[in-house]
């Protein structure tokens, strides 16, 4: 049994704070982000990781920022730990602080390192077309996600699976692969391997305007773009400058250059064609501005769309709403 802290904030880390709870490590306490105003009245709203340890009565710490000295005074009043866990935690985590643990500071990242470092692994993975991705857990050391590997279990991608449901599953899989390596640290059976930074690609956050759909580009580009921007932040496209979220849509037609792209081609009870710079692109599920989301033929009836109309091959303006 190893007494461990745990410092997470969003939906990914979940699955690991819960596997750490049903097995016999300790959990100290738990270290989340503040909670955040949302919605038009600006009302707090828990992050998903504080909500799953305040059902457990776990101790819960929301630092505004974990390298404030005080707070650093205060966590390591704690006593003696064997290791600190981060999972979509959100913060650096401070060099006075990596040295504290016996084993160190353990990260679960969603991506098979050196690939993909950064915050938004899963969606970069998607959006440039990988067919397998995976987990790695780390040691944390001064960098961003640099430090050596400890495990990695490789995960195939689904044809049609977007951003959401990929973390998800790749968060249930982290959760399995750190209680393997606190096992394997523990019987000393784990040596940390040094990560080839030569090979190293990047996934930043992606900005409220990734999801911007072009029309010029592939059928490919296009349908793994919005993939990798569901839920957030959004694919999105417009028409006559109103805005349309995408959020499903797969390739009807992979090849065939097309003079007029963002031009509706054809419309049928599974959705709407719409002609790309190569190939062609169904929409199966939108959501219009300031409406719910509808299956596309929904959309198309209620928009009067027709063949020949056209969305804006780069849309107009990004008030993307809710």
């Amino acid at each position: 049994m190893l007494r461990v802290v745990f410092a997470g904030t969003s939906e990914f880390a979940v699955p690991s704070l819960e596997a750490l709870m049903a097995s016999d490590h300790q959990v100290l306490a738990v270290i989340t982000q503040p909670d955040k105003p949302t919605g038009r009245g600006g009302r707090l709203q828990m992050p998903p990781v504080k909500q799953v340890a305040l059902e457990r009565n776990l101790p819960v710490l929301q630092p505004e920022k974990i390298s404030d000295p005080e707070f650093v005074t205060h966590l390591k009043g704690l006593g003696a730990v064997e290791a600190m866990i981060v999972v979509a935690y959100g913060q650096k985590i401070p060099s006075d602080i990596l040295c504290w643990p016996k084993f160190g500071v353990i990260n679960v990242h969603g991506s098979l390192l050196p690939k993909y470092r950064g915050a938004a692994p899963v969606q970069h993975v998607l959006i440039v077309g990988e067919k397998r991705t995976g987990v790695t857990t780390m040691l944390i050391d001064e960098g961003w996600d640099t430090g050596p590997i400890l495990l990695q279990r490789d995960v195939e991608i689904l044809p049609e699976e977007n951003a959401g449901e990929l973390s998800q599953r790749l968060a249930k899989v982290g959760a399995d692969l750190l209680i393997e390596t606190l096992e394997g640290l523990e019987r000393g059976t784990i040596t940390p391997v040094p990560q080839d930074h030569s090979i190293a690609t990047y996934a930043p956050s992606l900005k409220s305007d990734a999801g911007l759909i072009d029309w010029s580009a592939s059928a490919e580009t296009i349908v793994n773009l919005i993939r990798g921007c569901t839920p957030k932040p959004g694919a999105f496209t417009s028409r006559n400058e109103l805005l349309l979220k995408v959020w499903r849509a797969r390739i009807e037609q992979v090849d065939g250059q097309h003079e007029s792209p963002g031009e509706v081609v054809a419309i049928d009870r599974e959705g709407v064609v719409v002609a790309s710079g190569l190939g062609l692109v169904r929409l199966l599920e939108v959501q219009p501005a300031s409406r719910r989301r509808m299956s596309a033929a929904d959309y198309a009836l209620g928009a009067r769309l027709k063949p020949g109309d056209r969305f804006d091959v780069k849309a107009k303006f990004l008030n993307l709403g809710e």
